[in-house]
């Protein structure tokens, strides 16, 4: 059927009527596309990197007598300006109170977090953040006094333990020691920071929380070589980077900054040995240098960008050692934060 004339202007009217409502829309969309869609440029615009993590904790995250920061979270943060500046001293770090502060986050207080509460599926969904990966796997864990001679939870028998009363902690520790039919005492305390004056007191004989609590508990006790943390994990705890939705660039950015440090320690380059490594022939250790290909420009960053970061603060296992192996006078195991071809967990997505 042929259009009429009349019905042809109506056509026209109804199409200029839909373009104008999707630009209308767009219009909106714009408007509402939150302000830190581009971190990047954000950051640079600024001249440094303003880096949060919870509940600072001796290994994760201290501060020394002349305000200086250190520790695992702040080489990771060290680390991501490395990649964006090319400077690892362009930072500021910021110490956020609580298991979890995303707040500071979603209104640009700080443009990462390095470490938050253990990544869950609400925490992932319902505050306008993501977690870009595990920097540190997690768990509760139990210190005990080397004196007992007991090296795994499962010789654990008729014994006491000093626990928050608070989470899922309890019911843990009453379900593994109901599965392995072994006796216990729990002595509960409202506060975790009780755990370690409780323990010191003699008012129980093993502490039980995560893994990075006790190991703060242990570094703080007058002899912390005379107890350990024993290897095995009751639940299940993953630390990681966080930082805002919306920003896919920046997402990545954080990721293979992480991504880098692991895969530096699987193919052992190090801050020692990277300008040595600058001529080797193996593919995956060129590509990870920026000697072939360019992986940076599709970032925003240099093409040198991981060889910048490793050269600013080493690889995975460097970290891990600077601020949890023997030289901190209390090591802590790298079981499951070890890589995945030494029977750890970690593993990042090749280079290529």
């Amino acid at each position: 059927m042929l259009a009429t004339k009349g019905s042809r202007g109506l056509t026209r009217v109804f199409k200029r009527l839909l373009t104008l409502a999707a630009g209308f829309a767009c219009a909106l969309t714009l408007a509402a596309a939150p302000a830190y869609a581009q971190t990047l440029q954000t950051v640079r615009d600024r001249g440094f990197l303003i880096c949060g993590a919870t509940n600072p904790l001796p290994g994760f995250a201290q501060q020394d007598t002349e305000g200086r920061w250190s520790g695992f979270d702040v080489d990771l943060c060290r680390a991501i300006a490395a990649a964006v500046f090319g400077d690892p001293n362009k930072i500021e770090f910021r110490p956020l109170r609580g298991e979890s502060r995303f707040a500071p986050l979603q209104t640009g207080m700080v443009d990462v977090l390095t470490r938050n509460g253990p990544w869950t599926e609400q925490r992932d969904t319902l505050y306008g953040v993501s977690f870009v990966g595990t920097s540190f796997f997690d768990g509760q864990s139990f210190l005990v006094p080397q004196s007992i001679g007991v090296v795994s939870a499962f010789e654990l028998d008729n014994i006491s333990i000093c626990v928050a009363n608070a989470g899922e902690e309890l019911e843990r520790i009453g379900e593994f020691f109901f599965a392995n039919q072994a006796s216990y005492t729990e002595v509960p305390y409202e506060d975790v920071a009780d755990l370690s004056v409780a323990y010191q007191a003699g008012l129980c004989q093993v502490v039980s929380a995560s893994g990075r609590q006790l190991q703060a508990i242990r570094r703080a006790l007058p002899d912390p070589s005379a107890h350990r943390i024993l290897p095995e994990r009751i639940s299940k705890e993953v630390l990681g980077p966080v930082v805002r939705q919306g920003d896919q660039q920046w997402f990545n950015i954080v990721r293979w900054t992480l991504f880098t440090l692991v895969n530096a320690e699987e193919l052992g380059v190090t801050a020692l040995n990277i300008d040595s490594l600058l001529a080797a022939r193996t593919p995956a250790v060129r590509r990870l240098l920026g000697v072939e290909g360019d992986f940076g420009t599709p970032l925003g960053l240099t093409p040198s960008f991981m060889a910048d970061i490793i050269r600013s603060v080493g690889n995975y296992g460097e970290l891990y050692d600077r601020h949890f192996g023997p030289l901190t006078g209390a090591a802590l195991l790298r079981g499951q934060n070890g890589l995945w071809s030494n029977g750890g967990l970690l593993y990042a997505a090749p280079v290529r």
